[in-house]
């Protein structure tokens, strides 16, 4: 890391010939993008989808100035229709020609977990754009179920009820098979059997029932504590049995159609995906042995999305493409069958973050910027400072490369024993601030010598690192990205212009929690998992806009109103084929009163109540009416502002 002329921290320079096509490989978005994201040759991110069979691109600068123009200010939440649309078609004809092409002799049934995005018109593209495909869903509550019902548009797409199942969610379930929707009941546990029999009878309608079997195989990635025997979900063997017997007794044998098998949650390894199905496999022909009607094999989810773009079986990344996963299970499924002489199931997988996840980002622009430097110190101590603080400028004097090991060593001496003085009274505020700015230019000195040695030492490693800015964005990490805090998900991260130019700083972000993990310091690069992002240094009068790709699974689900920050703005935008696009919708971000009546406050009563205190301010001769008026008027706009920063 070198210094600009300031003294800061900066990349390493010499790149004079810097252009778009060299940021697009520092960030990775042709790995990580698959395709749907690029850089422009003049240095914007732009999104590329398919319109009318050909390719169209729009730069997010461009919806960003139509956001603006719009009223809806950053944060905001963008998703663009078309990249959802494709997801769902690539996925269901990927699998149609896995099944042509494999001689499989039945077909695909998609349907897509609700609880990954419920968001309301997320759902509703889903419906009618899925319709073409009989796109079903999966539901695993009494609302999920509500949902799903209320938006198919295909009675050839399925209902998968998963989850546990009271007497209301089985008696509704019901009502919509009694319409001719394909409604499964999938059995989590064998009590829940009795009640779907008892309600069948009195409602004269005959379920369609699955079972959710335990897989043993376990899987790689973040959740793989969770699969094989650890999983908390799946019937055993026993129960299965139990369960088989159970309806053979009632008569409704033939009513167990589905076999369930959940897989894992973002599995990066193909070969897990394998193994699963092939056991899965034989839990259906058991089954069918045991003269169950079958013809659904239900495969869950597991699908992963490469948020790397390394094409690894790491955490975020994934080892294998969508022909090679449609593939791998067709093929499986019939080299299991076929020897048994029992027919091709439908397939049905529940792929909730591959459909949802590139189709949403969040765009925030940068409010201030922290940084590391440069040293206010004078050239010179006082002559009348203690002997520490002269010795630590000795050090920043005598610098070379052969004794930097011994600088960094004795400036932590000599800082840290600079503030013992202090806390006993020996040194001087203006002392202390000296001696710490002093220390911060010998570290930033050393910084920038590290790359001239052969070998670094390893106290010295992170030192580039620790030197590195802040920048403070305008968002909410748990709000709007909570699997960052919550299991440390790695997502894309980059500006989304000024491309052209080499971004010269190295920085974490921070949002505008008080909360100390409100912050970003772990980053998927292409040469690796980096603690800092490169970033451009801010232009006075101009905003910078960040971006964070491929979070349209489960982020807006999951997050909370950490210091009451609200929902951002949203913004649903449909590409058209000559290049132009529309704001299909746009949704006002929560206001101040929206979040404090989430947590039980009613606003009009804490508008009263402030009245109150401002009248009896105005009694006690602090304000004058005139005051009074303008200071209820601010209460008032606060009130119904926007939750993050807004510019005025």
């Amino acid at each position: 890391m070198s210094q600009d002329g300031n003294g800061d921290p900066v990349l390493p320079a010499g790149d004079s010939d810097w252009d778009s096509t060299r940021s697009a490989r520092l960030y990775g978005i042709d790995d990580w993008g698959a395709g749907y994201f690029n850089v422009s040759e003049r240095g914007e991110v732009q999104v590329t989808t398919e319109v009318d069979g050909q390719p169209v691109s729009v730069s997010l600068m461009d919806i960003v100035q139509g956001m603006h123009a719009r009223d809806l200010h950053m944060p905001a939440i963008l998703r663009i229709r078309n990249l959802l649309d494709h997801r769902i078609k690539v996925l269901n004809e990927t699998f149609a020609r896995a099944i042509e092409q494999g001689g499989y002799q039945n077909c695909y049934r998609g349907v897509f977990p609700i609880k990954v995005n419920q968001q309301c018109h997320v759902i509703e593209e889903i419906a009618e754009y899925g319709r073409r495909y009989s796109h079903g869903f999966e539901a695993g509550s009494k609302a999920e179920l509500i949902i799903g019902l209320s938006q198919l548009q295909d009675l050839n797409g399925l209902i998968i009820c998963n989850g546990y199942k009271d007497a209301e969610f089985i008696e509704l379930g019901l009502y919509a098979r009694q319409m001719g929707v394909s409604c499964f009941f999938v059995l989590e546990t064998a009590s829940e059997l009795a009640t779907i029999i008892e309600h069948s009878r009195a409602l004269n309608v005959e379920p369609l029932i699955g079972v959710r079997i335990k897989n043993t195989v376990a899987v790689d990635g973040y959740w793989s504590q969770d699969s094989g025997d650890r999983s908390i979900f799946g019937l055993s063997t026993a129960a299965l049995m139990a369960i088989v017997d159970e309806l053979r007794e009632a008569g409704l044998l033939h009513c167990l159609q589905l076999l369930h098998c959940h897989l894992g949650s973002q599995i990066p390894n193909i070969r897990n995906v394998r193994n699963g199905v092939l056991e899965a496999c034989r839990f259906y022909a058991g089954l069918v042995q045991e003269g169950a009607a079958m013809g659904y094999l239900d495969l869950g989810g597991g699908l992963a999305v490469d948020y790397e773009g390394t094409r690894t079986n790491s955490t975020h990344s994934m080892n294998y493409q969508l022909e090679e996963y449609c593939v791998n299970i067709v093929e499986s499924i019939r080299e299991t069958l076929d020897p048994l002489d029992i027919a091709h199931p439908v397939i049905v997988t529940e792929s909730g973050r591959a459909t949802v996840a590139y189709s949403s980002m969040l765009l925030f622009n940068i409010l201030n910027v922290g940084h590391n430097g440069p040293s206010a110190a004078p050239e010179q101590p006082p002559p009348d400072s203690s002997d520490t603080l002269h010795n630590l400028y000795a050090v920043r004097a005598g610098m070379t490369l052969k004794n930097l090991q011994e600088c960094y060593n004795d400036a932590l001496f000599y800082r840290d024993e600079l503030r013992e003085l202090f806390h006993h009274g020996g040194a001087t505020l203006r002392e202390r601030a000296m001696a710490e700015d002093v220390f911060r230019e010998i570290m930033q000195r050393l910084s920038c010598m590290l790359p001239q040695l052969d070998r670094v030492p390893q106290e010295l490693q992170a030192l580039p690192e620790e030197l590195s800015d802040v920048y403070y964005g305008n968002f909410s990490l748990f709000q709007s990205l909570p699997d960052i805090w919550a299991i440390d998900q790695l997502f894309p991260i980059m500006p989304i212009h000024r491309l052209a130019q080499k971004p010269e700083r190295a920085a974490i972000l921070a949002d505008l929690t008080c909360d100390c993990d409100g912050k970003i310091d772990r980053f998927s690069m292409p040469d690796g998992n980096c603690s800092t992002l490169p970033l451009h240094s801010l232009v006075p009068g101009e905003d910078y806009y960040l971006g964070v790709f491929l979070v349209g699974a489960y982020q807006e689900t999951l997050g909370d109103l950490h210091n009451l920050f609200g929902d951002t703005n949203v913004v649903n935008v449909a590409i058209q084929a000559d290049g132009s696009f529309d704001f299909a919708c746009e949704f006002q971000g929560d206001s101040i009163a929206d979040v404090l009546s989430y947590v039980e406050y009613e606003p009009k009563q804490l508008q009263e109540k402030f009245r109150l205190a401002a009248e009896q301010a105005v009694r006690n001769g602090k304000i004058s009416l005139a005051d009074r008026q303008k200071i209820l008027q601010a209460f008032r706009e606060s009130l119904h502002g926007y939750t993050y920063f807004e510019k005025h």
